[in-house]
């Protein structure tokens, strides 16, 4: 697919339909009882379902022509990546250590990267059946099963009522940063679904002080933007970019509110 054949509207129905087809095949796996659960090698967990989601979403995107960047798929070299203009960046099962305690917050993340940027973003959670998109043509939208489409509204001049942090990633650094707000709560979710609680201003800030990988927060970070907000490094301030020579994370801020 050349430059001129981008489509933003196409190549998110696509992602979106890629996300909900994974949902199906995860959810197989999640009520069959047999997750087929092992360990990769930095010992995190790795089962049926990631990899059944993963081949389903490249399936579907294939179709495309444009590179697929997969965190179950095969490791890309910077110096074939670094000439990507655009490519598909996706984690088929964001959450797996949610997904083995059954407790349904795990999603599927597709995003498109265009020069280091995620213009396309689409989080699917199949046990709640609720699907979250955006891209900068149409804003950012969230879906509960067969209801109607609900469009997330920018936000100014937030107050910040409520922090949203890691169940599983409190650290000395996230406890002194929620220090500096003490009359907002706390709330916790698992996978990227703590982004989803910034783009429905449930939450206005969601810092994050530890490793992530660029799948892990490039179709959150579109949809945030989609609907007015940033994803910022911690140090200096920058919006989060992709496709680097190393694909880890460095620290950064989630913001639901523009300025």
């Amino acid at each position: 697919m050349s430059k001129q054949n981008i489509s933003v509207s196409v190549l998110t129905q696509l992602a979106k339909t890629a996300a909900q087809k994974a949902g199906e095949r995860i959810l197989n796996v999640y009520h069959s009882g047999q997750i087929g659960l092992t360990s990769k090698e930095d010992n995190s967990p790795l089962t049926l379902a990631d990899q059944e989601a993963h081949d389903e979403i490249v399936y579907h995107l294939d179709q495309t022509g444009l590179p697929i960047l997969s965190e179950e798929g095969s490791s890309v070299p910077y110096e074939i990546r670094k000439d990507w203009e655009y490519f598909w960046l996706l984690d088929p099962l964001d959450g797996t250590k949610e997904f083995v305690k059954r407790n349904g917050e795990f999603t599927i993340n597709i995003a498109l990267i265009h020069q280091g940027e995620p213009i396309i973003g689409v989080v699917y959670a199949p046990v709640l059946d609720c699907i979250y998109w955006g891209n900068g043509e149409i804003g950012a939208w969230k879906q509960e099963g067969r209801e109607e489409p609900i469009k997330l509204d920018e936000v100014t001049g937030a107050t910040i009522k409520t922090i949203v942090a890691s169940r599983s990633h409190m650290n000395p650094e996230t406890a002194d940063f929620i220090a500096k707000y003490p009359d907002a709560e706390v709330v916790s979710m698992g996978s990227s679904l703590k982004f989803m609680l910034i783009a429905e201003n449930k939450a206005q800030l969601y810092p994050r002080f530890g490793p992530t990988m660029e799948w892990d927060t490039a179709a959150a970070h579109a949809v945030v933007m989609a609907m007015g907000g940033k994803v910022l490094t911690m140090k200096g301030q920058t919006s989060l970019t992709y496709n680097k020579p190393n694909l880890l994370n460095p620290d950064f801020l989630v913001q639901g509110f523009g300025g």
